[in-house]
């Protein structure tokens, strides 16, 4: 086993204890005083991590290996040579030759591989797989700095400069002989074949049913469409590498917050933000957002949704915001013969001129559903349906419709697959459809 190498922290650490003489960050050296402490100390029967922390060393930062290592040594000095032997009579107790000094060709080779490394270096970070974000310092990994010493030895044709720039950079010359070994470079290559069978197991979760996802959806994807188990670093790793981006959520930045007028009834906050009661058909939560798709052409989607298993129950389209936009969602709900009301259920909503209007409280109560409305301006109170439109927008190809019944048949097969294909990590990894019938059955 190696020993480990010091930090800059421990060295300093390690260096305010009077009983070291120097230390670096490959080796210590003890002072004379210490070595016969300890072999009189070893004596008395104590052991070897007992005396090390008496003299004040910190043995996680010395390592059992060194300090095992120093027991040995010096214990075999002392029976063979006795007490001097375990005097340092090194010249400079370094036992090392003094570094010779630099002619002025070597020293300016040196700066010139230094400068040509900070060029390639530079030409790296511009790339769009290194750029910075912000102010934040990008760190590149071990072997992204091998290759970066490889290709300016390559291309500048330095000689005996491995050993320079290795410590430039700040990794060892035997890591980057050893990555570049046959050895190496062979484990690379199985390793690489190995990840190109997962990327194409990957991609096929990530496309299915044509609609994009990320690494929680397409684990379960795997586990439920394909009967594969991968762990989420593994699928994170393979996406990072072959450069398979999900889909990022934006902020809507048409949220409408419509106020109610005085001629509209605004009733009490009954959900309080308790979403998930485990009962379906309970608690409903409806809204409307808006959709942008073709050229500048505006549509709307009313959606109610349930909020014990996040299944769409019922929704409607309309390129007006009508009253009827809220009212022949109610109607849908009405006509699903999938749906069934909890006792006690109710809908909630924001304070929306839909919600507030007579029409639609009558026919909430004629359907036998409660009501409730968030506090106004609160979108948290409503926050799985805003949820909801956020991976709807994400993930539905909306802009590319042209017409509004191209955009009525891509909004149905979404919530086709929404609800029975997409399964999500709070749902045990279940559809909203699965996981409305493993309540039913648990019931």
């Amino acid at each position: 086993m190696s020993k480990k190498l010091f930090t800059e922290k421990e060295i300093k650490l390690l260096s305010s204890n009077n009983y070291v003489k120097s230390v670096s960050s490959k080796g210590i050296t003890y002072t004379d005083e210490f070595k016969h402490i300890f072999i009189a100390e070893k004596q008395k029967g104590k052991f070897v991590r007992q005396i090390f922390e008496e003299f004040g060393f910190d043995v996680e930062v010395l390592g059992t290996e060194r300090i095992k290592s120093a027991s040995k040594r010096w214990q075999a000095v002392y029976e063979k040579n006795g007490i001097i032997g375990l005097c340092d009579t090194r010249a400079g107790n370094s036992g090392r030759q003094k570094e010779r000094k630099l002619t002025l060709e070597e020293k300016n080779a040196r700066l010139e591989a230094q400068i040509n490394l900070l060029k390639a270096e530079n030409e790296l970070f511009k790339k769009d797989s290194f750029c910075r974000k912000g102010d934040e310092e990008v760190v590149l990994p071990p072997f992204q700095k091998y290759i970066l010493i490889r290709s300016v030895i390559e291309k500048y044709q330095l000689k005996h400069m491995v050993k320079y720039l290795c410590k430039i950079v700040g990794v060892s010359r035997s890591g980057y002989y050893n990555y570049f070994s046959v050895k190496s470079q062979e484990k690379r290559i199985r390793k690489d074949e190995k990840d190109e069978v997962v990327k194409e197991i990957i991609i096929k979760a990530f496309h299915f049913k044509n609609r994009k996802k990320g690494a929680r959806q397409i684990k379960m994807t795997l586990a439920g469409q394909f009967n594969v188990v991968y762990n989420l670093k593994r699928i994170r790793r393979i996406m990072k590498k072959y450069s398979i981006i999900c889909p990022i959520r934006k902020a809507n930045p048409y949220r409408r917050m419509m106020k109610a007028t005085h001629e509209h009834r605004v009733v009490p906050n009954l959900l309080k933000r308790e979403f998930k009661q485990e009962v379906p058909g309970k608690i409903l939560l409806t809204d409307i957002t808006y959709l942008f798709y073709g050229q500048g052409k505006k549509a709307y989607l009313s959606t109610i949704k349930d909020a014990s298993t996040n299944e769409i129950v019922a929704y409607h389209v309309s390129d007006r915001i009508t009253m009827d936009l809220a009212t022949e969602t109610l109607l849908k709900l009405k006509k699903n013969r999938r749906f069934h009301k909890a006792k006690n259920a109710f809908i909630h909503s924001d304070q929306g001129t839909h919600y507030t209007h007579p029409d639609f409280q009558k026919l909430v109560k004629k359907l036998g559903l409660g009501q409730s409305m968030a506090r106004r301006g609160n979108c948290w109170d409503n926050t799985p349906q805003e949820s909801f439109f956020g991976h709807f927008k994400d993930e539905a190809s909306i802009k590319a419709c042209s017409t509004l019944d191209e955009l009525k048949k891509e909004i149905k097969q979404y919530m086709t697959y929404y609800n029975h294909y997409r399964y999500q990590w709070n749902l045990k990894k279940m559809t909203p459809v699965q996981y409305r019938n493993h309540l039913f059955q648990a019931a």
